[in-house]
Protein backbone atom coordinates (compact mmCIF):
# COMPACT_ATOMS: atom_id res chain seq x y z
CA UNK A 1 0.00 0.00 0.00
CA UNK A 2 2.76 2.59 1.23
CA UNK A 3 3.76 1.68 -2.47
CA UNK A 4 1.60 3.98 -3.87
CA UNK A 5 2.91 7.37 -2.25
CA UNK A 6 5.06 8.98 -3.69
CA UNK A 7 7.30 12.20 -2.31
CA UNK A 8 7.85 14.82 -4.54
CA UNK A 9 10.23 17.54 -4.00
CA UNK A 10 10.42 20.50 -6.24
CA UNK A 11 13.36 22.63 -7.68
CA UNK A 12 15.68 21.30 -4.25
CA UNK A 13 18.69 23.26 -4.39
CA UNK A 14 20.95 21.08 -1.99
CA UNK A 15 22.03 17.46 -2.85
CA UNK A 16 21.91 16.77 0.87
CA UNK A 17 18.49 17.27 1.04
CA UNK A 18 17.81 15.00 -1.51
CA UNK A 19 19.75 12.33 0.08
CA UNK A 20 18.34 12.91 3.55
CA UNK A 21 14.47 12.49 2.79
CA UNK A 22 15.42 9.03 0.70
CA UNK A 23 16.38 8.18 3.89
CA UNK A 24 14.00 9.34 5.57
CA UNK A 25 11.12 7.61 3.31
CA UNK A 26 12.83 4.06 3.85
CA UNK A 27 13.08 4.54 7.29
CA UNK A 28 9.09 4.49 7.11
CA UNK A 29 8.87 1.65 4.41
CA UNK A 30 8.36 4.49 1.62
CA UNK A 31 10.38 4.04 -1.42
CA UNK A 32 8.49 5.96 -4.28
CA UNK A 33 10.58 9.68 -4.87
CA UNK A 34 10.30 11.81 -7.64
CA UNK A 35 12.46 14.64 -8.40
CA UNK A 36 11.07 18.03 -10.05
CA UNK A 37 13.76 19.93 -12.03
CA UNK A 38 16.44 19.67 -9.26
CA UNK A 39 19.30 21.71 -9.49
CA UNK A 40 21.79 19.23 -8.43
CA UNK A 41 21.59 15.67 -9.09
CA UNK A 42 22.48 12.49 -9.37
CA UNK A 43 24.93 13.63 -6.75
CA UNK A 44 27.87 11.62 -4.44
CA UNK A 45 26.76 14.07 -1.53
CA UNK A 46 23.05 13.09 -2.27
CA UNK A 47 24.42 9.30 -2.07
CA UNK A 48 26.50 9.97 1.36
CA UNK A 49 23.65 12.01 3.10
CA UNK A 50 20.80 8.92 1.86
CA UNK A 51 22.97 6.83 4.45
CA UNK A 52 22.43 3.26 2.55
CA UNK A 53 18.79 4.47 1.20
CA UNK A 54 21.05 4.99 -2.16
CA UNK A 55 18.18 2.58 -4.18
CA UNK A 56 15.64 5.03 -3.56
CA UNK A 57 18.27 7.46 -5.11
CA UNK A 58 19.02 4.71 -7.80
CA UNK A 59 15.02 4.39 -8.34
CA UNK A 60 14.01 8.43 -8.46
CA UNK A 61 12.03 9.89 -11.26
CA UNK A 62 13.25 12.74 -12.51
CA UNK A 63 11.07 15.48 -14.15
CA UNK A 64 10.50 18.99 -15.50
CA UNK A 65 7.53 19.96 -14.41
CA UNK A 66 5.17 19.60 -11.37
CA UNK A 67 2.41 18.34 -13.67
CA UNK A 68 4.08 15.40 -14.65
CA UNK A 69 5.27 14.40 -11.15
CA UNK A 70 1.35 14.33 -9.94
CA UNK A 71 0.42 12.40 -12.92
CA UNK A 72 -2.03 9.26 -12.24
CA UNK A 73 -2.50 10.71 -8.63
CA UNK A 74 -6.23 11.02 -6.77
CA UNK A 75 -4.76 13.08 -3.91
CA UNK A 76 -2.21 15.71 -3.51
CA UNK A 77 -0.84 17.15 -0.24
CA UNK A 78 1.17 20.57 -0.72
CA UNK A 79 3.55 21.81 2.43
CA UNK A 80 3.50 25.02 3.51
CA UNK A 81 4.99 26.87 6.07
CA UNK A 82 2.79 30.13 6.01
CA UNK A 83 -0.32 31.49 5.35
CA UNK A 84 -1.78 32.37 1.74
CA UNK A 85 -3.80 34.96 0.24
CA UNK A 86 -5.90 32.05 -0.90
CA UNK A 87 -7.83 30.13 1.72
CA UNK A 88 -7.34 26.24 1.06
CA UNK A 89 -8.18 23.20 3.14
CA UNK A 90 -5.50 22.88 5.66
CA UNK A 91 -4.37 19.86 7.55
CA UNK A 92 -2.11 19.00 10.39
CA UNK A 93 0.39 16.29 9.42
CA UNK A 94 -1.76 13.47 11.80
CA UNK A 95 -4.91 14.54 9.47
CA UNK A 96 -2.61 14.20 6.10
CA UNK A 97 -1.69 10.94 6.88
CA UNK A 98 -4.89 9.69 7.98
CA UNK A 99 -6.30 10.90 4.72
CA UNK A 100 -3.92 9.34 2.96
CA UNK A 101 -4.39 5.60 3.83
CA UNK A 102 -8.10 6.30 3.05
CA UNK A 103 -7.21 7.08 -0.15
CA UNK A 104 -4.91 4.49 -0.85
CA UNK A 105 -7.35 1.72 0.85
CA UNK A 106 -10.01 3.13 -2.34
CA UNK A 107 -7.43 2.11 -4.06
CA UNK A 108 -6.00 5.78 -5.09
CA UNK A 109 -2.21 7.17 -5.62
CA UNK A 110 -1.02 10.15 -3.23
CA UNK A 111 1.76 12.43 -3.43
CA UNK A 112 3.18 14.13 -0.89
CA UNK A 113 4.74 17.30 -2.23
CA UNK A 114 7.84 19.53 -0.66
CA UNK A 115 8.87 23.15 -2.04
CA UNK A 116 12.43 24.71 -2.28
CA UNK A 117 14.46 24.90 0.82
CA UNK A 118 14.55 28.55 0.70
CA UNK A 119 11.02 29.52 -0.25
CA UNK A 120 8.53 26.17 -0.53
CA UNK A 121 6.31 26.08 -3.27
CA UNK A 122 4.61 28.58 -5.18
CA UNK A 123 0.90 29.73 -4.96
CA UNK A 124 0.66 28.29 -8.60
CA UNK A 125 1.92 25.05 -7.03
CA UNK A 126 -0.10 24.95 -3.94
CA UNK A 127 -3.19 25.54 -5.92
CA UNK A 128 -2.85 22.06 -7.58
CA UNK A 129 -2.70 20.60 -4.37
CA UNK A 130 -6.03 18.75 -2.88
CA UNK A 131 -4.82 19.87 0.51
CA UNK A 132 -2.48 21.94 1.98
CA UNK A 133 -0.51 20.70 5.01
CA UNK A 134 1.02 22.97 7.80
CA UNK A 135 3.84 21.32 10.17
CA UNK A 136 2.34 23.09 13.35
CA UNK A 137 5.99 24.05 14.81
CA UNK A 138 7.32 26.69 17.38
CA UNK A 139 6.17 30.17 15.55
CA UNK A 140 9.55 31.81 16.74
CA UNK A 141 11.72 29.25 15.18
CA UNK A 142 9.14 27.40 12.48
CA UNK A 143 11.55 26.59 9.51
CA UNK A 144 12.36 22.96 8.95
CA UNK A 145 14.89 21.21 6.86
CA UNK A 146 13.28 19.61 3.80
CA UNK A 147 14.73 16.19 4.89
CA UNK A 148 13.32 17.11 8.60
CA UNK A 149 9.41 17.64 7.07
CA UNK A 150 9.45 14.52 4.69
CA UNK A 151 10.48 12.67 7.74
CA UNK A 152 7.53 13.82 10.07
CA UNK A 153 5.07 13.59 7.05
CA UNK A 154 6.14 10.01 6.75
CA UNK A 155 6.80 8.86 10.17
CA UNK A 156 2.93 10.09 10.23
CA UNK A 157 1.67 8.15 7.34
CA UNK A 158 3.59 5.14 8.93
CA UNK A 159 1.57 5.55 12.02
CA UNK A 160 -1.70 5.30 10.48
CA UNK A 161 -1.04 2.41 8.49
CA UNK A 162 0.42 0.58 11.07
CA UNK A 163 -3.13 1.67 12.63
CA UNK A 164 -5.38 0.41 9.78
CA UNK A 165 -3.37 -3.15 9.33
CA UNK A 166 -3.74 -3.50 13.24
CA UNK A 167 -0.02 -3.54 13.33
CA UNK A 168 1.19 -2.95 16.44
CA UNK A 169 3.41 0.58 16.62
CA UNK A 170 6.04 -0.30 19.02
CA UNK A 171 8.07 -3.41 19.94
CA UNK A 172 8.59 -5.50 23.25
CA UNK A 173 11.92 -5.60 24.47
CA UNK A 174 13.65 -8.28 24.40
CA UNK A 175 15.81 -9.19 27.09
CA UNK A 176 18.92 -11.06 26.78
CA UNK A 177 17.79 -13.73 29.17
CA UNK A 178 14.15 -13.56 27.83
CA UNK A 179 13.97 -17.33 27.68
CA UNK A 180 14.82 -17.71 31.67
CA UNK A 181 12.07 -14.66 31.65
CA UNK A 182 9.65 -16.25 29.95
CA UNK A 183 9.71 -19.66 32.12
CA UNK A 184 7.92 -20.52 35.04
CA UNK A 185 8.90 -21.48 38.03
CA UNK A 186 8.26 -24.97 39.27
CA UNK A 187 6.88 -25.91 42.32
CA UNK A 188 10.07 -28.05 43.68
CA UNK A 189 11.78 -24.46 42.77
CA UNK A 190 9.38 -23.23 44.87
CA UNK A 191 9.59 -24.81 47.83
CA UNK A 192 13.32 -24.24 47.76
CA UNK A 193 13.08 -21.05 47.73
CA UNK A 194 10.74 -20.83 50.44
CA UNK A 195 12.79 -23.18 52.41
CA UNK A 196 16.11 -20.72 51.88
CA UNK A 197 13.89 -17.96 52.65
CA UNK A 198 12.37 -19.14 56.26
CA UNK A 199 16.15 -19.89 56.74
CA UNK A 200 17.13 -16.62 56.15
CA UNK A 201 14.35 -14.44 58.21
CA UNK A 202 15.35 -16.76 61.26
CA UNK A 203 18.91 -16.08 60.40
CA UNK A 204 18.28 -12.30 60.73
CA UNK A 205 16.10 -12.16 63.37
CA UNK A 206 13.03 -11.14 61.05
CA UNK A 207 11.30 -15.12 62.06
CA UNK A 208 10.94 -16.50 65.62
CA UNK A 209 10.71 -20.25 64.65
CA UNK A 210 8.87 -20.56 68.27
CA UNK A 211 6.33 -17.91 67.15
CA UNK A 212 5.78 -17.36 63.38
CA UNK A 213 2.55 -15.48 63.66
CA UNK A 214 1.44 -17.38 60.39
CA UNK A 215 4.07 -15.51 58.42
CA UNK A 216 5.74 -18.27 56.36
CA UNK A 217 2.23 -19.03 55.11
CA UNK A 218 1.14 -15.24 54.33
CA UNK A 219 4.41 -15.10 52.21
CA UNK A 220 3.87 -18.42 50.33
CA UNK A 221 0.83 -16.54 49.83
CA UNK A 222 1.99 -13.51 48.30
CA UNK A 223 4.65 -15.10 46.54
CA UNK A 224 2.34 -17.45 45.00
CA UNK A 225 0.28 -15.14 43.04
CA UNK A 226 3.59 -13.09 41.30
CA UNK A 227 3.81 -15.64 38.60
CA UNK A 228 7.64 -15.98 39.03
CA UNK A 229 9.69 -16.46 36.34
CA UNK A 230 13.36 -18.46 36.40
CA UNK A 231 15.07 -15.30 35.85
CA UNK A 232 13.17 -13.50 38.97
CA UNK A 233 13.79 -16.66 41.14
CA UNK A 234 17.58 -16.71 40.45
CA UNK A 235 17.44 -13.30 41.64
CA UNK A 236 15.43 -13.71 44.87
CA UNK A 237 17.99 -16.49 45.48
CA UNK A 238 20.50 -14.20 45.10
CA UNK A 239 19.72 -12.00 47.30
CA UNK A 240 19.06 -14.22 49.99
CA UNK A 241 21.91 -15.45 49.76
CA UNK A 242 24.07 -12.65 50.20
CA UNK A 243 21.49 -12.10 52.87
CA UNK A 244 22.96 -14.82 54.85
CA UNK A 245 26.41 -13.92 54.09
CA UNK A 246 25.62 -10.96 55.78
CA UNK A 247 24.50 -12.39 58.88
CA UNK A 248 27.22 -14.95 58.68
CA UNK A 249 29.74 -12.04 58.21
CA UNK A 250 31.09 -13.65 55.05
CA UNK A 251 32.70 -11.75 52.36
CA UNK A 252 30.14 -11.06 49.44
CA UNK A 253 30.47 -11.96 45.77
CA UNK A 254 31.65 -8.51 44.33
CA UNK A 255 29.10 -8.16 41.69
CA UNK A 256 29.30 -5.78 38.40
CA UNK A 257 27.09 -2.87 38.19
Amino acid sequence: MLQRIRVVLVNTSHPGNIGGAARAMKNMGLSRLVLVDPQDFPSAEAVARASGASDILDAAQVVATLEEALAGCSMVFGTSARERRIPWPLLDPRESASASIAQLQAGGEVALVFGREYAGLTNEELQRCHFHVHIPSDPEFSSLNLATAVQVLTYEVRMAWLAAEGLPTKLAKVETTAMLNAQPVTMDELEHFYGQLEATLIEIGFLDPLKPRHLMPRLRRLYGRCGISKLEMNILRGILTETQKTARGEPHKRREP
